[in-house]
């Protein structure tokens, strides 16, 4: 008897020693991607809401011909983009768009390479010279406009009051053709950007390299363009595609350094640039449809620009690492 109440506790005791099912535990790579989706919700909230819907919203407004005001609009199609190719206003600021593109980038980036190559050296109080030069960068467009309102002011400014002191008339700078000249100087005050970005760049160029050269008897000159320029091409590739897309989009500093607030109207002709007609279409011709569809229009100009540099630089850009399609 005693042996078999053994031999049946014995049978039992491995059920007993099983554990009690409990609900199957989730996967860890579950449980970290729902905590990264958990982190990332609201910049994917923000995005939505604040990036892709009025994006949707503004390529349906460049279907219709509403005005902003009207709860009723009527479909279009593409009207709205064959009219900007039938628009000699359109076409034209888009042409004095892209002549200042041209002349800014080239000049801010020369400018800032040219800053960055003389503060590089060792010379007394360079820490304060590179803080003085990089300071307007930082200043907000409108108060950096403001300020240059103030300077070259007809009666009032300070151009005028030096050009006084030496005998000389007072110069309407505000106007044509004298504008033109007032914003490239004021996007040029900014140039300290670029010389950031390429004081970088040049920090991040072993000296061997340079040591080496001239051991081997090459000239400063020597030195500069064929090893210092080459290893600086992808920051100066950065700041073409980045002064691109910034100078095509200008608008702020176009506006309000033309001497008046009172509306793209007041903005001297040599300055009307295509950010100011698409204003101009926004709120003073009320033409929300086709105001959309210039900006449309002016994202895939963008677009197209950056892909073509991006196609023409990729034989004369030196990476120090090897891009990873081509490895």
């Amino acid at each position: 008897m005693s042996s078999a109440l053994t031999e049946v506790r014995r049978s039992a005791a491995p059920a007993a020693a099983e554990p009690v099912a409990r609900g199957k535990r989730k996967p860890p790579s579950l449980r970290k991607a729902r905590t990264f989706y958990l982190f990332v919700a609201p910049w994917i909230i923000g995005f939505v809401a604040l990036t892709v819907f009025p994006l949707g919203y503004a390529f349906w407004l460049s279907l219709t011909d509403s005005d902003g005001l009207s709860p009723k609009t009527h479909f279009v199609g593409f009207a709205n983009y064959i009219e900007i190719f039938q628009d000699p206003l359109t076409l034209s600021s888009l042409a004095k768009t892209g002549v200042f593109t041209l002349v800014t980038v080239p000049l801010s980036i020369f400018a800032g390479l040219l800053l960055a190559v003389i503060l590089n050296q060792r010379i007394r109080a360079r820490g304060l010279f590179r803080a003085l030069i990089y300071l307007p960068a930082v200043v907000p467009p409108v108060g950096a406009a403001l300020t240059f309102r103030l300077i070259f002011d007809r009666d009032a400014g300070a151009a005028n009051g030096i050009l006084s002191t030496f005998g000389a008339d007072p110069i309407t700078w505000l106007v044509d053709p004298n504008a033109r000249y007032v914003l490239y100087g004021l996007v040029m005050w900014g140039c300290g950007g670029s010389m950031i970005i390429s004081l970088a760049g040049l920090q991040d160029i072993p000296r061997e390299l340079q040591e080496a050269a001239q051991v081997d008897g090459a000239s400063y000159w020597q030195s500069f363009t064929r090893i210092t320029i080459p290893l600086l091409s992808p920051v100066i590739l950065f700041q073409v595609i980045t002064g691109v897309i910034g100078s095509l989009q200008s608008f702020a500093p176009l506006l309000l350094s033309s001497g008046s607030l009172s509306g793209a109207g007041a903005v001297p002709q040599g300055n009307y640039m295509y950010m100011i007609h698409v204003f101009a279409q926004y709120f003073a011709a009320s033409r929300f449809g086709y105001a959309s569809a210039m900006l449309w229009m002016l994202f895939a100009v963008i677009l197209l620009v950056t892909l073509v540099i991006i196609k023409v630089s990729a034989r004369t850009v030196f990476y120090t690492v090897e891009p990873e399609g081509k490895r």
